[in-house]
């Protein structure tokens, strides 16, 4: 912040002085009031078709329209180390509270041990912010998330305390239906006694088939902070039923020794819009 300039002690001479910071001002109020305008006229509305944050693990860049409420929903099937798990229905609702702005919660899933080694139990809920920062420079769409998963679930699946993350998810619509995203996300431990971070980073191509079927490849590498990385190789598709509802599958491969063998995974999400019906556009 610039200094205030010093007031001359003599009062005619103070006019002026407050007519320019007028002149000043009302140009900078005019300029950002329409920078907001243009970034909300930017953002999603109800005319424009669903988008998720699955079934890949990099997430939309973009938030859902004022007044809309999104469900999203997802069932897989891992193995790791030669146990077998069921995990669901991982729902993540999604509400458009104002332009470029959503209020998110990852309902808690339960997570059924079918074959050893391994455990069963609920995941935490963890609500969350999300603000389309976008679009910027280069046709990127980018959006800043704000959460925490709160100690609900069993400590075996979901780890001990409150775990704060912060994620920067972005995408770059290319030419003829292609596409590139990711993601870099900051998970915070607290209360892990070895881990205290996990970095996770993502890249995804994608191809827009018709204009219904897309499909996509990705990678996905987990670092914890004094740990082996966990990496995957995750691929799979999505199918449009209408502008508001999407089915979805998905299979991953570990790369390494510390990732699961593998995981599959299919899913169904819908868009309920004009909930707002003042404000929805």
């Amino acid at each position: 912040m610039s200094p205030r300039p010093k007031s001359p002690d003599q009062g005619p001479t103070r006019v002026p002085v407050r007519s320019h910071r007028l002149r000043v001002l009302l140009p900078s109020a005019y300029l950002i009031l329409g920078t907001i305008g243009a970034r909300a006229d930017s953002c999603p509305t109800a005319k424009d078709e669903i988008a998720t944050d699955r079934p890949d693990v990099t997430n939309s860049s973009l938030v859902v329209p004022v007044g809309s409420f999104q469900s999203e929903n997802g069932v897989n099937g891992s193995a790791r180390d030669g146990g077998r798990s069921i995990d669901g229905t991982n729902t993540r609702w999604r509400l458009g509270v104002a332009p470029c702005l959503e209020l998110l919660v990852d309902l808690p899933s339960y997570v059924a041990n079918i074959r050893a080694p391994g455990n069963s139990g609920f995941t935490d809920v963890a609500p969350a912010v999300k603000w389309q920062v976008s679009p910027i420079p280069g046709k990127v769409d980018l959006s800043m998330v704000f959460g925490m998963a709160l100690p609900t679930g069993a400590a075996e699946i979901a780890g001990r305390g409150t775990q704060p993350y912060l994620q920067l998810p972005w995408s770059w619509e290319l030419h003829d239906g292609w596409g590139v995203s990711g993601m870099l996300t900051e998970f915070f431990r607290p209360s892990d006694p070895t881990s205290k971070r996990i970095t996770e980073t993502t890249f995804a191509v994608e191809k827009k088939l018709t204009e219904k079927f897309s499909l996509f490849t990705e990678y996905v590498g987990d670092y914890p902070e004094g740990a082996v990385p966990s990496q995957l190789w995750n691929s799979g598709g999505l199918y449009q039923l209408s502008r508001t509802q999407q089915v979805d599958f998905h299979v991953a491969f570990g790369l390494n020794h510390n990732s699961p063998n593998y995981i599959i995974g299919i899913g169904y999400s819908f868009r309920l819009d004009g909930l707002f019906s003042d404000r929805a556009r």
